[in-house]
């Protein structure tokens, strides 16, 4: 029988003299649990915007980018690219040619990145469902068009409703530029905008789609592009996607960089982790403070429990028994804290994931707050909210228990 454990069981729902010890400990578990839940709830709706940001990437960027190691451009032939089209898992291919560009509409100008894709990119993505105004289409009969993100669109005025074109200008590879006449050192091209998208700020505010075959006369290029993008089977999971990217590094060689979507966007993803790192640790913060009423009750509880203190040690109790027991005695109301939040903290996220009774104000994505629970986060909860309510429950029982053997002296 564990007899720490016994008495401070006994000890946390015994009735005591001074009620506000009672009370105080009461608050102490209250405080912990909303703490608690409240981690867990913002954990998941955090989790649920991330998996949105990512979904929502995900129709404009590729599971997979090859890109050149060296230089810009390069002509996608060859037994290795075959090998990869043909690799289990891969769906689709597309080859894409990215360039800034500057564009003149209507007497606004701007830069923007063009990025030109083929007619099997405009047929298979599904970046046709984030279109708000127009149509996803790159021709009009044998006239090329080009869609915009909406941040562009609104900053040059463009509207798929208009028949003005815009002006496309990149400056000519082969020709030197010209001061007398530097419009000999340009090339161009003209096309109206056929839809407006919105996928998220960053890509709204610079992206332009336009077709390959324009965007290779514009840039003075034949048949090389700037990469491969790699779409793949909806199934695949990141351990498989792992192995592709392994398999391809082999068959392309050191020519060639491999990327998966973490490497395509390296600092946005690590942004994310880091804003839910800090959310965690401010939220543990908060957490520490509601966890020094514990300080308070069990500082209080001692006091009151002298004459018992002495007792124990009549029976043979040792100090570190004592202080076991007292700590103990604190840990377990930071404990009834945390099972309860995690009861209130784990249904709420599963009841709003299902049923999704929370709405989101205005005109979003979606129509509520996007919640993903994950293990990992429970766990991390659990050990977070438990090693501070220990910490914060040993503060206070071993001065005072040794005040106490002092007093006593």
């Amino acid at each position: 029988m564990n007899l720490p454990l016994f008495i401070a069981r006994r000890y946390l729902f015994a009735k005591k003299s001074h009620n506000v010890i009672n009370i105080i400990s009461a608050i102490s578990a209250i405080g912990m649990a909303i703490g608690t839940a409240a981690l867990v709830i913002i954990l998941s709706v955090y989790n649920g915007f991330d998996e949105l940001v990512k979904s929502t990437l995900s129709n404009v960027e590729p599971d997979i980018l090859v890109v050149p190691a060296k230089g810009k451009v390069f002509v996608p032939k060859g037994e290795a690219f075959e090998t990869i089209a043909s690799l289990p898992s891969v769906k689709e291919c597309y080859p894409v040619l990215e360039e800034n560009v500057f564009v003149d509409y209507e007497d606004h100008q701007g830069i923007a990145k063009a990025k030109g894709v083929d007619e099997s990119y405009e047929n298979d993505s599904s970046l046709a469902e984030h279109i708000t105004t127009g149509v996803f289409s790159l021709y009009k009969g044998q006239l090329p068009q080009m869609v915009v993100g909406a941040g562009l669109a609104y900053k040059m005025g463009m509207n798929p409703a208009f028949l003005s074109s815009a002006t496309i200008y990149f400056p000519a590879r082969d020709r030197t530029f010209s001061l007398s006449n530097p419009a000999a050192s340009i090339e161009s091209i003209r096309m109206r905008p056929s839809g407006i998208f919105t996928v998220n700020q960053q890509i709204d505010e610079e992206l332009i789609i336009l077709p390959l075959d324009q965007m290779r006369q514009l840039l003075g290029y034949e048949e090389e592009v700037s990469g491969i993008e790699i779409r793949l089977e909806e199934e695949t999971s990141q351990k498989e996607t792992g192995k592709i990217i392994k398999q391809m590094k082999s068959v392309l060689g050191p020519g060639f960089k491999v990327l998966d979507r973490f490497r395509q966007n390296t600092s946005l993803y690590k942004m994310m982790r880091y804003e839910k790192a800090a959310i965690f640790l401010i939220l543990i913060f908060i957490i520490i403070i509601i966890a020094f009423n514990i300080f308070g009750s069990l500082t209080m509880l001692i006091i009151e429990k002298e004459d018992d203190i002495e007792t124990f040690r009549s029976l043979g109790a040792t100090d570190r028994m004592l202080r076991k027991t007292f700590t103990l005695e604190g840990w377990l109301i930071s404990l009834l804290g945390l099972g309860a939040g995690l009861v209130v903290g784990i249904s709420f996220a599963l009841l709003q994931q299902k049923f999704g009774f929370i709405k989101m104000p205005g005109n979003f994505l979606v129509n509520a707050y996007p919640v993903i629970l994950q293990w990992s986060d429970i766990v991390l909860t659990v050990v977070g909210v438990a090693l501070v309510g220990y910490l914060i429950a040993r503060l206070p029982v071993r001065r005072n228990i040794s005040a106490t053997t002092v007093g006593k002296g």
